[in-house]
């Protein structure tokens, strides 16, 4: 069952959930050629999800490498951003089975009216198996540790996709969907604890500023696009400071490679690398939404087939589907703050005491921070940004504190596979912002494996806890609808 799930995982998502919708659509009654559309519309999207990324990471790496070089920077947990984590996620006995372990889990909470959300976000199952799979290794190759740990994450989340669904659908106007992924959801606690303590703040809750706000406000250069020009361009020269205080050494490096080189070529060559890397930071935030709506374009056919056939099995009670956080991560509230807080969280990355971590590969991680933080901050520009901010800080030292056992899960995986994705430089420990920077992943991580027995108990007793208040709260809804 491993090496069966190890190979349909590795097609990634672009061809394994074109495959996946497919199938599902066809079990939901949809024609085949509208089921393979909306399979294709979402393997496009991942695609192109997956070409902005790249440009992302790709581009940021040298810059950033040249400033943590010209500064003399010591962070030795190196950044192997989701694909490592995916592949640690499964590429074990833990990611082998995980898909129906969870879908039973969904099924029995269903039926239990524990839940209201039917998860068919099945390419982000990696985040319950990667906690699990820290586990699975931290406690001694234990299956019963792993899955234990993948499934509290499982039930907490599909709670609180349920608790937060209402607020979503509203603020994005997607009716029926809730988001059951952890990562997203993880920030969900952040997103109520601190806006209302940034509402006490005399001043503050009038402070209201939102991404078209900021456009009005300083006309086109408040567009992501323009924002996103500017931020990489000076990202870019800071990447560029060792060349311009040591120009003379620059120019002499040149005329090595060329003896015709001139102060003239050094200079533009400085001039395109900053020009440059404006241009890509302006596409990737233009690209996004666009690439977004085609996520729209595949998952709401089967969102609303989905909808339909399920009303009628429980009888048109309330039922949510799950769907993937990439629908909404174009929204510009979304793309304004990813754009500020990636210069920010890696300077303070640099400074924050006890902290090991710079995020490079993961910066497009950075996208999937706010999809439920913007329904309680009302879009509010000020506030997400403050959220994400805590949330990223505390992150950062989640990833530092799991990095050795990250090590440990992804040195095994690398062995047994030989997956590169998972191989760590050496004089590094490996760490990722996606999903081991959460509240979620962390709390679990740390109950399960190095608090005995009390730990466990606690995850228990809250998960339990955690579908009580939610049978509760869905039965009384019930009952109110059937008056």
């Amino acid at each position: 069952m491993e090496q069966v799930f190890s190979y349909i995982i590795s097609f990634g998502a672009s061809v394994m959930m074109p495959i996946l919708f497919t199938i599902i659509g066809l079990c939901i009654g949809m024609n085949f050629g509208k089921a393979l559309k909306s399979g294709l519309f979402v393997g496009v999207g991942f695609v192109g999800l997956g070409v902005v990324t790249a440009l992302l990471t790709t581009n940021f790496n040298g810059p950033l490498s040249s400033i943590s070089d010209f500064y003399h920077l010591q962070l030795n947990v190196f950044d192997m951003g989701w694909p490592a984590a995916a592949a640690v996620a499964y590429n074990t006995a833990i990611g082998a089975l995980i898909i129906p372990v969870c879908l039973g889990i969904n099924f029995l909470m269903l039926i239990t009216k524990t839940t209201r959300t039917v998860n068919i976000d099945l390419w982000n199952y990696w985040h319950f198996a990667f906690i699990g799979a820290v586990a699975y290794f931290v406690m001694g190759e234990s299956l019963a540790w792993g899955y234990f740990a993948a499934i509290v994450c499982y039930i907490i989340t599909l709670v609180c996709a349920d608790l937060t669904a209402e607020k979503f659908q509203k603020y994005y106007d997607l009716e029926g969907i809730s988001i059951p992924q952890p990562f997203c959801q993880s920030f969900m606690p952040f997103a109520i604890v601190l806006n209302k303590a940034l509402d006490k703040i005399p001043g503050f809750r009038h402070l209201d500023v939102d991404a078209e706000g900021l456009k009005k406000k300083f006309g086109e250069l408040g567009d992501p696009l323009v924002l996103g020009v500017i931020v990489g361009a000076l990202i870019a020269l800071f990447g560029e400071a060792g060349h311009i205080t040591g120009f003379d050494a620059y120019v002499k490096e040149m005329q090595a490679a060329d003896a015709s080189a001139t102060a003239t070529d050094a200079t533009m060559a400085i001039v395109k690398s900053v020009l440059s890397l404006g241009v890509i930071m302006g596409a990737v935030m233009e690209l996004i939404p666009r690439i977004t709506r085609l996520f729209i374009d595949g998952l709401m056919p089967i969102s609303e087939k989905t909808k339909e056939l399920v009303n009628k099995k429980f009888n048109g009670k309330k039922v949510y589907i799950g769907m993937s956080p990439a629908l909404v991560i174009g929204h510009p509230t979304t793309l304004v703050v990813s754009l500020f807080l990636i210069p920010t969280i890696l300077a303070l990355a640099v400074f924050l005491p006890g902290n090991q971590f710079l995020p490079l590969a993961s910066l497009a991680g950075m996208f999937y921070l706010f999809p439920i933080v913007l329904p309680y901050t009302k879009g509010n520009v000020v506030k997400t940004f403050v959220i994400g901010l805590v949330a990223l800080v505390l992150g950062l030292y989640f990833v530092t504190d799991m990095a050795p056992d990250f090590t440990k899960a992804a040195a095994s995986v690398y062995a047994a596979t030989g997956d590169k994705s998972a191989h760590i430089p050496d004089g590094f420990s490996g760490g990722a912002l996606d999903f081991a920077s959460s509240l979620f992943g962390w709390v679990i991580y740390k109950l399960t494996c190095y608090v005995e027995y009390v730990g466990p108990a606690i995850l228990v007793v809250v998960t339990v806890a955690l579908m009580l208040f939610n049978r509760r709260r869905i039965v009384r809804d019930i009952k109110k609808a059937n008056n």
